[in-house]
């Protein structure tokens, strides 16, 4: 028996809410966190490239067991359900197999069908399996079968030959051989050819998240960094521009002031109609109320805005929908007016090595202050004392009995027991590597935000994030790329027919754009429509949802502020951890610092501060 499960713990949290897990260590209870998968924050992780293949094919869960010998008198059973919050997936390869240095064998262009379609399979290390994805222009396709009742989740993999999806026979030299004498006198300097090998190889560089997301230089996540010193964790980046999709090219919206006047894309009257409407929106007025209720767009018309400007207001800057109520486009106007300027010229940052860290740094904080973690451990069942209706125990994977005062969940494992069932909504997902970037020069140091309006009646607007190497997020001479949107159908048809259409693959034939190396699509459940109240369970259990679907992270915050309070109301959530010149050490002196400096963030910071350093080792 492992030495934990002798101990009670105040606090027993299954899987990724790592913020609560924080905060209620930092004010001294005893924190336990299982989590059943080998790496920390479930669906907000990150991951490097042959990681992310072994995550895809690692979408299943155990098989339930039966607990009830383990029950003592006066207790009842609750048995936990699994049910995977991910559907979908479907992975493309666009590129090469073959590694560029071994070009011995591959200067024929004319391969014959059976070198297409016979060993034109590409291996991809994953642990000590491996992944076989057909390339050379065809597609793999991991689909994703319907969820049985016990919730197990199976993956049925196999190669799926579509012509629509692929070059045929009679196309395939067509693009192959202009490429040849053409490509590398004017492409190749700037668009080196990158295989799968070098891929897998640099497979490490790579940090992919499974979200995407930016964080609000004023929002509620960088002010409980600052707030808790856990931005001492991680260094950040700020989003260096904002860009828009618009009669099919890409334009940078301006932002700041001298974005407005220095911009060529606005005359002088839309300049001035800009700044006016922009500074007349940062207070609150009584005509303003007077649209509530009515959608923000004729809120923007009644304004004698120009369509050039209605498009960046709605899509780019509230970043809402044509049919948003005035107070809500109002709202996340002001919310992005007032997030400018704090740390450059738009609202935005992003943490260096992939959003996956900012768990892991609160995952760093609980362990800190004496929290225990524990992965490939999962929970099973709650036991439950009859007479009180509280949780009293929990039994893990390895039929062990833990005592504890309360458990924290993810919604997902008490679906079943929900009072009211409601249909759950999915987003739509999609992770692309590609070879330039979306807009401009391919410096390696931007950072940009793409907003899209649908492109199609019915279709959903798209947020896109686009990463450069600079970010720690991808090998050099590539770009990461997130797109994100509500899911009206599965994440491949919402989004490929945009992905066709702003970069080049083999359906798109446009040798103009950023050319697609690898792609995967998935859907995630929605956590902003996942309802966390109306479970059938013990009073000391709470249950959280997943990721959402908004841009920032005001949803997660509030959401693990709320049940902290509910666990220990009268606690300051998440207090400050100490400072190293705070520290008493034996002999009751603390070591020499300079003066005190107001916290902050680290921003594009190229090393290791000190005193980041020194607080992390000494903990």
């Amino acid at each position: 028996m492992c030495f934990y499960s002798k101990r009670e713990y105040l606090i027993v949290i299954f899987d990724h809410i790592s913020v609560v897990a924080a905060a209620c260590s930092r004010v001294g209870q005893r924190v336990l966190h299982l989590d059943r998968r080998s790496y920390y924050a479930a669906n907000w992780a990150s991951f490097t490239f042959n990681g992310l293949l072994s995550w895809i094919q690692q979408q299943q869960v155990s098989e339930t067991q039966d607990w009830c010998d383990l029950l003592e008198e006066g207790e009842e059973l609750i048995q936990l359900s699994s049910q995977s919050s991910i559907r979908n997936l479907q992975v493309f390869t666009y590129t090469s197999k073959e590694d560029e240095v071994e070009e011995a064998s591959a200067d024929s262009v004319n391969t014959t069908e059976e070198e297409q379609h016979g060993p034109g399979e590409t291996r991809c290390a994953v642990g000590s399996e491996r992944l076989s994805q057909e390339v050379s222009r065809t597609h793999h396709s991991l689909q994703h079968m319907e969820i049985p009742a016990e919730g197990f989740c199976s993956l049925n993999i196999s190669p799926i030959f579509q012509s629509q999806a692929t070059i045929t026979e009679g196309a395939e030299p067509e693009a192959e051989q202009p490429q040849s004498p053409a490509i590398p006198s004017q492409s190749e300097p700037s668009r080196k050819k990158i295989s799968f090998a070098q891929l897998e190889k640099e497979g490490r560089r790579f940090n992919i998240d499974l979200v995407s997301k930016l964080m609000y230089s004023r929002g509620s996540l960088v002010e409980l960094l600052i707030k808790s010193n856990v931005s001492r964790y991680a260094e950040f980046k700020k989003v260096s521009r904002i860009l828009t999709y618009r009669n099919g090219e890409v334009e940078q919206v301006p932002c700041t002031r001298a974005d407005v006047f220095a911009s060529r894309q606005l005359s002088v009257v839309e300049k001035r109609k800009l700044m006016r409407f922009l500074t007349s929106c940062i207070e609150e007025k009584d005509d303003q109320s007077a649209y509530n209720g009515r959608p923000y767009l004729e809120f923007l018309r009644d304004q004698k805005l120009g369509e050039n400007l209605q498009h960046f207001l709605l899509y780019s800057i509230a970043m809402v929908t044509e049919d948003t109520p005035t107070e809500v486009g109002l709202a996340s106007t002001r919310n992005f007016l007032r997030c400018l300027g704090r740390y450059g010229n738009t609202p935005f940052l992003f943490p260096l090595y992939g959003l996956g860290e900012i768990p892991q740094c609160f995952c760093r904080m609980c362990a800190v202050f004496g929290g225990i973690y524990c992965l490939r451990h999962s929970l099973r069942c709650l036991l439950l004392d009859t007479a009180t209706n509280r949780c009293k125990a929990v039994i893990d994977s390895r039929g062990q009995r833990i005592s504890c005062s309360h458990v924290l969940l993810e919604e997902n494992y008490v679906h079943e027991r929900k009072n009211v069932a409601t249909p759950p909504r999915f987003l739509s997902r999609a992770v692309l590597i590609t070879d330039s970037s979306l807009h401009g020069s391919d410096s390696e140091q931007e950072v940009s935000m793409v907003t899209i309006p649908p492109i199609t009646e019915g279709a959903p607007a798209v947020k896109m994030v686009e990463l450069s190497s600079s970010t720690m997020t991808c090998m050099s001479g590539t770009y990461l790329v997130h797109l994100n949107c509500s899911s009206v159908s599965s994440a491949y048809q919402d989004l490929s027919p945009l992905i066709t259409t702003m970069f080049s693959t083999p359906e798109s034939h446009d040798q103009g754009r950023p050319s697609v190396l690898w792609c995967l699509y998935f859907n995630m459940e929605d956590g902003s429509a996942m309802e966390v109240e109306g479970h059938d369970l013990p009073s000391n259990v709470y249950v959280c949802s997943g990721p959402d679907g908004e841009l920032g992270h005001e949803h997660a915050i509030t959401q693990a502020e709320l049940i902290f309070h509910k666990i220990l109301p009268e606690e300051d959530f998440c207090p400050p951890a100490p400072n190293p010149e705070d520290i008493l050490y034996d002999g009751g002196s603390a070591p020499s610092s300079g003066p005190e400096e107001e916290p902050s963030l680290q921003l594009e910071v190229e090393g290791l501060d000190s005193d980041w350093n020194t607080v992390f080792l000494f903990f």
